[in-house]
């Protein structure tokens, strides 16, 4: 499993820039470092001017208002969460209630996570109080460490989360 402080969490009300921050600091970290090396994916939403519609390539079975196509997700993300000896970080937006419903998704995570390449992944914030059971096993994971997003914090944790994460890079 990954060692300390190599998988990085993103969590947050829904909207509050989860992937906007993931985005951003992937951006930065390959400004800085124009030859890492990263695998994965992100979920972009789709809306219909300021409503969410539902994410990108996700569409059937339900999840609430919106169809998960699991073929669609799991041929782009299960590709992108195939451990290689080069890579340097694993993004990972998002690990939620869509994608659990992928049989294949979660083991690959874990896979990822047995690799001890660090990952940046976002993670829904707990309903009700009550995380999804993959969602608590990573948050509860003993490299985890979880940055929780808000609107007043958002530019304070996108730095926190490039420090730890050139931090991390730089002892591999």
């Amino acid at each position: 499993m990954a060692g300390p402080g190599k998988c990085f969490l993103v969590t947050g009300p829904p909207g509050v820039g989860k992937t906007t921050l993931i985005m951003r600091v992937f951006e930065t970290l390959k400004a800085s470092n124009p030859n890492l090396k990263v695998q994965g994916f992100y979920t972009r939403e789709i809306r219909q001017g300021s409503e969410r519609v539902g994410p990108e390539s996700l569409r059937w079975p339900n999840v609430g208002k919106y169809k998960v196509d699991i073929a669609s997700f799991e041929s782009l993300a299960l590709p992108e969460l195939q451990v290689r000896e080069n890579t340097d970080l694993f993004i990972i937006d998002e690990v939620g209630k869509m994608e659990m419903y992928s049989s294949s998704f979660f083991p690959a995570v874990l896979k990822v996570l047995e690799s001890n390449i660090p990952v940046l992944a976002s993670v829904p914030i707990p309903k009700f109080g009550r995380d999804i059971p993959g969602v608590a096993r990573l948050k509860n994971h003993p490299g985890a460490a979880i940055f929780t997003l808000s609107t007043s914090n958002r530019d304070a944790v996108k730095d926190q989360i490039y420090s730890v994460l050139v931090d991390s890079l730089s002892k591999r």
